[in-house]
């Protein structure tokens, strides 16, 4: 099972304050199936930063606001959807097969900030 977090599931985000909430949520439930239905169910999250989708549109096209975010982002640049798609195929891989109970930060590093 791949849950979909945030990176908001990490740190408090004062304009959206149930969105974050909820993805803190999302965090702590995948941890706690990891362990109630272990070991013959695997169960992480994927924790998207800034990706450039429909939802993004807004602060992508706000000049300032899309520096600041590509200025934190040690990667220098948005994420695209085949990054989040990466991560969940990897999840779901046999190379992720000692894996569980992990949220996993899909930002280009956004977090390590």
């Amino acid at each position: 099972i791949v849950n979909t977090a945030s990176v908001w599931s990490f740190f408090g985000g004062g304009l959206v304050p149930a969105y974050t909430a909820s993805k803190g949520g999302v965090a702590q439930l995948t941890k706690a199936l990891a362990v109630a239905w272990a070991p013959a169910i695997r169960v992480n999250a994927i924790a998207p930063g800034w990706v450039e989708t429909a939802l993004t549109e807004g602060a992508r096209a706000d000049a300032a606001r899309s520096k600041a975010i590509i200025d934190r982002t040690p990667q220098g640049r948005w994420g695209k959807p085949e990054d989040i798609g990466g991560a969940v195929v990897f999840l779901c891989s046999d190379g992720a097969g000692f894996i569980t109970g992990t949220v996993l930060p899909v930002d280009g590093g956004y977090t390590a900030k």
